[in-house]
This record gives C-alpha cells, structure tokens and sequence, in this order.
C-alpha cells in the first residue's frame, strides 16, 4: 500500500526557515515526478514546487520564487521543500504527490504557521 507521509513543519517566525520532507513508502519514488502542495480552512488545495523524477528540473509557483526549495534523495524515496524567509501568508497545511497527476491518496500533511 502506498503511503505519503510529510513531516516537518512548526510554528515559525517570519523570516524564519523549515525544511518539510515527504517520505514515501510502497512505491518507487524515483520514476515519478513529485510536488509539493499546500491548504487553508476553506480553500482548495494549491501547488507549491515540483521536480522532476532525476531532480534535473524544478518549478515553482510565484508566490514562493527565490524562497522555496525542492529537492529530492530517491535511495531514501524522500523529497524535500526547503522554506526561507517564511511569510504568514505560507501559513498552511502541506501535502506532497506526483505530478502532474495526483496518483496516489493524500496523506495527512504537516502543519506550518508563521507568525508575524
């Protein structure tokens, strides 16, 4: 059975950092690309940061340019987002998966709150 479980967040002050990791588990991470996700109350799911399956391309969304990092470790079937100069705005659950498509069920995320 496949399994997506993220983990690193906190409660962080902006500008601060944190480094979430998504470790994956029944599946071969390293032929699939992955991204990064995240939610607030009320609101639809939104894409962060992707790479590709090699970790040879990356893409972010505008609003985390120059402060988010994706990367990736397949022996250890884990991705990582490495989160800079945090805003309250980044306050949000994350979640990870393959990209484009959401192939697999979502896992529970990882809280990250920023506060001002």
């Amino acid at each position: 059975q496949v399994q997506l479980v993220e983990s690193g967040g906190g409660l962080v002050q902006a500008g601060g950092s944190l480094r979430l990791s998504c470790k994956a588990s029944g599946l071969t991470l390293s032929i699939y690309n992955m991204a990064w996700f995240r939610q607030t109350p009320g609101k639809e799911r939104d894409f962060v940061a992707a790479i590709s399956w090699s970790g040879g391309s990356t893409d972010y969304a505008d609003s985390v340019k120059g402060r988010f990092s994706i990367s990736r470790d397949n022996a250890l079937d884990t991705v990582y987002l490495q989160m800079n100069s945090l805003k309250p705005e980044d306050t949000a659950v994350y979640f990870c998966n393959t990209h484009p498509q959401m192939r697999f069920n979502w896992g529970q995320g990882t809280q990250v709150t920023v506060s001002s």
